[in-house]
């Protein structure tokens, strides 16, 4: 049925919540190995989507299957028993989309504006989130070499080396003169960010201001037009009953003389 309905389809892996590996991975692993087609060199992935709210970084986790020896000493000590292990190793993952998707969701983010939120609001929020995302790296880069140290992890040079690269990439604060250059910097760049603020809210005011002006200009205008034709209709209305009025005598004079 599956080969039926997705013919043209082509199973890559499977995914899950999460948010951590389970043992049970590895048995959905075997399962969907049997739809992979026969002499593909992509193993199946497992992807792990963190579907939690304040998830910072790309909610998305791709590890693949490998098999490891571990060879253990029998009690006597003479023989080794080697005995394959599986466990899931990370692989690097990237979110992308088509041409075709990537220009609607362009137009969909045009279209979302939140007027109440300036734009200061959303560079600090912005900034937050970064700062956030930061931590997150940071404090798991420290689990992990606290890991390692423990012994309950093996050492991957790999991260060990972009680990060294990006605390060679930080800043040496320990001159004097560095330390006064990024402060007078990050002020400079804080007054631009707090007077165009300053200016944005001041000329919002006027806008409001000369808005409600124009408002109640146009809003007397109608009441003065509307008081006009009131005051026209009770005119006609009281010379109809003038005339009327006059109309009724002259036919009882003429009564009274006929």
């Amino acid at each position: 049925m599956f080969r039926k309905v997705n013919a043209k389809e082509r199973v890559v892996g499977f995914y899950s919540t999460g948010p951590q590996i389970r043992p049970n991975d590895l048995r959905i692993h075997s399962l969907v190995k049997r739809f992979v087609p026969p002499g593909s060199s992509t193993p199946p992935v497992f992807v792990i989507i963190d579907v939690r709210p304040d998830r910072e970084s790309i909610p998305t986790t791709a590890y693949k299957v490998v098999e490891e020896v571990d060879s253990t000493k029998s009690s006597g000590g003479s023989s080794k028993n080697a005995e394959v292990r599986k466990s899931f190793a990370h692989v690097s993952s990237l979110i992308g989309a088509l041409e075709a998707e990537e220009v609607g969701v362009e137009h969909l983010l045009r279209d979302i504006n939140d007027p109440t939120v300036s734009t200061v609001a959303s560079l600090i929020k912005a900034k937050m989130s970064g700062l956030s995302a930061l931590t997150e790296k940071l404090v798991e880069m420290k689990d992990y070499l606290e890991a390692v140290v423990e012994g309950r992890m093996k050492v991957n040079q790999d991260i060990v080396a972009n680990m060294q690269t990006i605390l060679n990439l930080l800043p040496n604060l320990n001159v004097e003169e560095l330390v006064r250059a990024m402060l007078v910097k990050t002020n400079d760049m804080h007054m631009v960010i707090y007077l165009s603020a300053l200016i944005r809210s001041v000329i919002a005011l006027h806008d409001l201001v000369n808005n409600k002006i124009k408002y109640n200009l146009e809003v007397g205008e109608d009441e003065a037009g509307k008081k006009e034709g009131e005051s026209s209709k009770e005119k006609k209305v009281d010379e109809s009953e003038k005339k009327k009025e006059d109309e009724g005598e002259e036919k009882k004079e003429d009564d009274a003389k006929k």
